[in-house]
This record gives C-alpha cells, sequence and structure tokens, in this order.
C-alpha cells in the first residue's frame, strides 16, 4: 500500500504565498481559484487576557487532503473521482459531467468547478511531476523548506525536501534531483505534535507539524 501526503511543518512556514503562486503557474489554474490557499490563523493570545507582543501566529496551507477515505469518491455518479494506487485522488476530466456532487461532499472545500471546461478541479499533488520521481511544486518552490512529500506507509524518513548540491560543477540533474530527509532540517517533533484538518470519517492523509502554539486548524 502507498499513501502519498505533503507533511508541512507550520513553525518554519512564513506566509509568502510561493507554494499558491507555484502551484497556480505549473497547473493553469484560472484565475480566482486557487489548488493551494495559505490561511493566516492568528494572531491570537497565548494565554487568556493577553495582549501584543504575548500573541502568536501561523500560516496554514489548505489543498485537496488526499483522504484515505474520501466522500469526493463515494458520491461520484461516474466514476471521475478516484483513488490511484499510490493513493492520492485524481479528477478523470473525460468522466466528470460537470455535477459538482464531489465538491459539496469535500469538508474542505477545496474543489470548484472549471467554468471555461465545465469540469471539477483540484490539486492532484503533481501527478506529472510525482509519477516521473518528481516533487509537487508547492514543495520544490517552499523557499523555507516548511512542505515535504513522501509515503506515510513508509514512514517519516520517506518525506524529503529539495536538497543542495554545493559542487561547483554540479550536472543539472544532480541539482534537479538532489533531495533532504524532512527529519534532517526540521526541528524535533512528537507525534503529539503533528496534526490534521477535522475528520468526519474522510481521514485525511495532509498532515501539519505545530509546536508551542494552539492548533486551531
Amino acid at each position: 500500500m502507498t499513501q502519498y501526503a505533503i507533511i508541512t511543518d507550520l513553525n518554519k512556514c512564513v506566509g509568502c504565498l510561493s507554494c499558491s503562486v507555484a502551484c497556480k503557474a505549473v497547473n493553469e489554474v484560472p484565475i480566482g481559484n486557487f489548488w493551494n490557499k495559505v490561511l493566516r490563523v492568528g494572531p491570537n493570545p497565548k494565554y487568556e487576557g493577553a495582549v501584543v507582543p504575548d500573541v502568536e501566529m501561523c500560516f496554514l496551507p489548505i489543498t485537496c487532503q488526499h483522504c484515505a477515505d474520501a466522500p469526493c469518491v463515494s458520491v461520484c455518479p461516474t466514476e471521475a473521482s478516484h483513488k490511484l494506487a499510490d493513493g492520492t485522488v485524481q479528477i478523470d476530466k473525460e468522466k466528470c459531467i460537470g455535477c459538482q456532487f464531489c465538491a459539496m461532499a469535500c469538508p474542505y472545500g477545496v474543489r470548484y468547478l472549471n467554468e471555461e471546461e465545465r469540469v471539477v478541479e483540484k490539486c492532484t499533488l503533481c501527478e506529472q511531476k510525482t509519477s516521473q520521481g518528481e516533487l509537487p511544486q508547492c514543495v520544490a518552490q517552499c523557499g523555507a523548506r516548511a512542505r515535504f512529500f513522501g509515503d506515510l506507509e513508509a514512514g517519516w524518513d520517506s518525506f524529503v525536501a529539495p536538497g543542495r548540491v554545493l559542487e561547483y560543477e554540479a550536472e543539472y540533474d544532480d541539482v534537479h534531483n538532489a533531495r533532504v530527509s524532512m527529519l534532517e532540517c526540521v526541528r524535533p517533533f512528537t507525534e503529539d505534535q503533528v496534526y490534521h484538518l477535522h475528520n468526519v470519517g474522510n481521514n485525511p492523509s495532509c498532515s501539519y507539524i505545530l509546536r508551542d502554539m494552539t492548533w486551531q486548524g
């Protein structure tokens, strides 16, 4: 079994929106729509009655969670929405009739109707890239190295981000394919510091790491 997903370290995310911009560019997402949104959470008081500077804030990227038990798949009348063997939820545009049942079933509001093509779209986890061994664009372009891509079934060790190549005469492929493990470049965290968006029986696959702050996802 495989379950591809993205893990985001919210303590490292600076809200630069590079992930959102990169996603729109590589996937040609129409103006006014997003496959990846970044929400600002806060500033919130650290304790009751607290005022500035005793406040906390983080940025929360929201995208398709590629749920293990995706409700969008179960309500689709044409099987246009389906799960692949890698665990991702995809849409077959040839089968989509634009009924938007999937958009109504999604707990996170991450699907939309492409008005021009009359089909529903959402994050594909850059399947066109990951199937070739590349990283999703939002991971590849994260300047803070806060986003990591991997297989949940293979454990934390499988999650990676773009790496650095220091050799001056390195080839393009060496730079392009360089990877660094999530565990090498994030501060230590415990299982109780790993969160998911609210679960209504869909079992979202993507995870968020948040330390020393109150989770409000």
